[in-house]
């Protein structure tokens, strides 16, 4: 069973329905980082258009 710490960790990382593949997919067509990534698909959802805008601004910061 994972410990609580893990448990966190792992609510705090998660996307909503699994999208593990889209943070890696944005990550490797954006250059930002996972945790970017994640706080945009929690953001913006699927809307790919607005989630290469909004990482391209990211990464101009």
């Amino acid at each position: 069973m994972a410990t609580k710490e893990k448990k966190e960790e792992k609510q705090a990382s998660r996307v909503v329905k699994g999208q593990e593949l889209e943070v890696e997919h944005l990550t490797e067509v954006t250059d930002v980082s996972p945790k970017q990534a994640r706080d945009l698909l929690r953001k913006h959802g699927a809307d790919w258009p607005r989630l290469k805008d909004e990482a391209e601004d990211l990464k101009e910061d």
